[in-house]
Order: structure tokens, then C-alpha cells, then sequence
């Protein structure tokens, strides 16, 4: 992994006390955990500004917050991952499953990933990721982590990169059910 020079990049520690994980990542440690339904609000914040900057899509937030709120009190949906700083959450992310018949195991997708602007490029999303790819090795039943990302977001494509991850060969396609 190249180092950009940033301190995270050589001092990123991780401390595991159930299902949380503290990071350091410099001065702060930052908390990963799972989110809880206290979370609903920030978490509805976060992927309504996330279809913002990266779609220009503006969400009907009565339709997220449902969403949210489903997927927080079902984890067969889905479960959220926060990471916070004295008790600020600064971002989060989203990890849904998917049966590989091919492989006989769960792929976890990453999803919904957000970092709040004044966090970004701190390490914020390097501590999420890390605690989703240390929590799959962990699972015999998981073959591996895969996301998608808007083919235009060159920024973000560099940041999975830098963490190993690589692009596959397939593109996404869809029939929706909803309007855009």
C-alpha cells in the first residue's frame, strides 16, 4: 500500500473489545461499532448527503428514514458500522450480504459509505473498512468484500484501491421499480 505520507497510514492500531473496535489514527482514537437505533438520525443525515454529493440526488427523506430504521431493527437487512471520536460519529457505513453459490460463501457489500466533509481524509474511512475486511476474515462463511461506486468518483475509487481492494470485471446493471 503506498503511503502518502499521512500519519495513519503508519500508525493505524486496532484495539477489539466485543464488537467494538478503537483505532488510532493519530492523536484521537476512533471508536468503530455497530449502530444502534439512537444512530437513526445521523445515519439518515449522512446517506441523504451522501446521494447529494454523489449522485445530485435529493432522497425522500420520509422513505430513508424508514429505510434506516428497517435495516437498524432487522440485521438480516443489513447492519450499519459508525465510527466516532469522542463520541462524535464522523462516519459510516453500511454492509449488506450476498449468497455466492459459485463459492459457497457471503460476499459483504459495502454500502452507503459516508465520512462527514471535516473528517475526510483523516483515516475515518481506513478504521470502517478495516473493521469490515478484519470481521469477514474472521467468518469461514464470508469469501470476500465487494462495493460499487459512481464510475465518476475518481477520489473514491482511489481510496478502496489504496486498501487492496481492485475492480472486477463486472458492471452493475438494474431495473428499478422506483423513480430516480
Amino acid at each position: 500500500m503506498p503511503n502518502d505520507g499521512r500519519a495513519w497510514n503508519r500508525t493505524l492500531r486496532r484495539e477489539t473489545v466485543g464488537l467494538a473496535q478503537t483505532y488510532t489514527l493519530g492523536e484521537k482514537p476512533v471508536l468503530v461499532r455497530p449502530a444502534v437505533s439512537a444512530d437513526a438520525e445521523i445515519l439518515e443525515q449522512f446517506n441523504a448527503a451522501m446521494a447529494e454529493e454523489t449522485e445530485g440526488k435529493q432522497l425522500d427523506r420520509s422513505v430513508l428514514r424508514r429505510g434506516v430504521a428497517a435495516m437498524l431493527k432487522d440485521s438480516s437487512r443489513g447492519r450499519y458500522l459508525v465510527a466516532e471520536e469522542a463520541g462524535e460519529i464522523l462516519g459510516a457505513l453500511a454492509i449488506t450480504s450476498e449468497w455466492s453459490d459459485w463459492r459457497n460463501g457471503w460476499f459483504w457489500w459495502i454500502q452507503s459509505v459516508y465520512v462527514a466533509k471535516e473528517a475526510r481524509r483523516r483515516g475515518v474511512y481506513r478504521a470502517l473498512h478495516d473493521a469490515v475486511v478484519s470481521r469477514a476474515q474472521q467468518d469461514d462463511q464470508v469469501c470476500g468484500v465487494r462495493l460499487y461506486v459512481e464510475s465518476e468518483n475518481a477520489a473514491a475509487r482511489a481510496t478502496y484501491e489504496s486498501l487492496g481492494m481492485s475492480e472486477s470485471p463486472y458492471r452493475l446493471y438494474e431495473v428499478s421499480f422506483l423513480p430516480s
